[in-house]
């Protein structure tokens, strides 16, 4: 049910501490950790607490998590420096977009040149 943990949920299974991940921030409602494949110099996932599949159930179900939770890439961004240099914030929705754990999350990338489009 989507709102709720998941048990094969990677990211539910980080956001509830039982798979460690490199956390550089957390609030009540997000958990920010650094991505385990980088593609910029700074490469951080903003997660919700709650499990949703993408970016789009979590708006529709939850506005106020995903405002949090783009809050928080910003709040990334501000602690890694690249908020005036500039950076990313990327959310994958569905495999053929590159989304590979099913749980919304916003990838904030920074650091370096990022040209668009991307790939």
């Amino acid at each position: 049910m989507a709102g709720q943990p998941q048990a094969d949920c990677l990211f539910c299974k980080i956001a509830a501490g039982e798979v460690p991940a490199d956390v550089v921030r957390e609030t009540a409602t997000t958990v920010a950790f650094r991505d385990i494949n980088p593609q910029a110099p700074t490469h951080v996932l903003v997660i919700p607490r709650v499990h949703h599949p993408d970016a789009a159930s979590l708006a529709a179900a939850e506005p106020q998590v995903l405002a949090d939770l783009l809050t928080e890439a910003g709040n990334v961004a501000a602690d890694e420096k690249v908020d005036r240099t500039g950076y990313r914030v990327i959310f994958n929705t569905g495999s053929g977009a590159g989304q590979t754990v099913f749980h919304a999350h916003a990838h904030v990338l920074g650091g370096r040149g990022l040209n668009w489009p991307p790939g």
